[in-house]
């Protein structure tokens, strides 16, 4: 998994749902138990200056106790409580609908780093987040968050994060390696023959993103 770290002078925001099952937790126990919205403000080496926090409002105490919990380990972070209530958490269509409206709603400052929690939430939610972040709808980068590898009294709680770019412009291997990949996949369609002829050269460009993926005939005319 890509590991990235950095911050802006305004400090990091992070988006997340509350999570209906992973975030509960009740008496002096719960803090032995891995909570991935308490958690993620309970990093050593990643502070949160704010938490967009959605949520349905039927879970409104659930709520009511992270944020005090996380009050209780990190009373620098804002949680700032939005209640989105979907009737299918589980229907595409209705998620990415609600998640498309806060996302344009929403007021990005230039000097704020932000983060998409992607740990709580349905696998709906997941995806509708991702989307929306490689969109840059959200202008952010993605945060997941997992339990610690042992458990036990003396083993943190709040285990551990990796912070993803979806930039894969950052990564110098990746970005040569898909490089070469589209060259072999040019020159095949070229069968091997070089050629300056930039109009030529887009048409090869063109045929590229369609004809490799698929056992379809392609028919050219002109």
């Amino acid at each position: 998994m890509l590991r990235f770290h950095g911050m802006t002078a305004d400090g990091t925001v992070v988006f997340g749902f509350l999570g209906t099952t992973l975030d509960r937790g009740e008496g002096p126990s719960r803090w032995l138990r891995w909570r991935p919205t308490v958690a993620l403000c309970q990093q050593t080496d990643l502070s949160v200056r704010r938490l967009e926090l959605l949520m349905d409002g039927r879970f409104r105490e659930l709520a009511d106790q992270v944020v005090a919990d996380i009050r209780a380990v990190s009373p620098e972070t804002e949680v700032r409580l939005h209640e989105l209530n979907i009737a299918d958490p589980w229907d595409f269509q209705q998620v990415y609908e609600a998640l498309y409206d806060f996302a344009r709603s929403y007021r990005f400052q230039e000097r704020e780093d932000y983060l998409v929690h992607l740990t709580t939430g349905t696998h709906v939610a997941q995806i509708c987040w991702f989307l929306l972040t490689e969109a840059r709808y959200l202008p952010a980068r993605l945060l997941q968050t997992a339990p610690p590898r042992k458990e036990g009294r003396d083993v943190p709680a709040f285990g551990r994060y990796e912070i993803i770019d979806l930039d894969l412009s950052k990564y110098d291997r990746l970005a040569t390696r898909f490089a070469e990949e589209q060259e072999q996949s040019l020159d095949f369609l070229k069968s091997g023959i070089a050629t300056r002829n930039a109009a030529f050269n887009k048409m090869i460009e063109q045929i590229e993103l369609v004809a490799l993926q698929s056992t379809a005939p392609v028919l050219l005319t002109g």
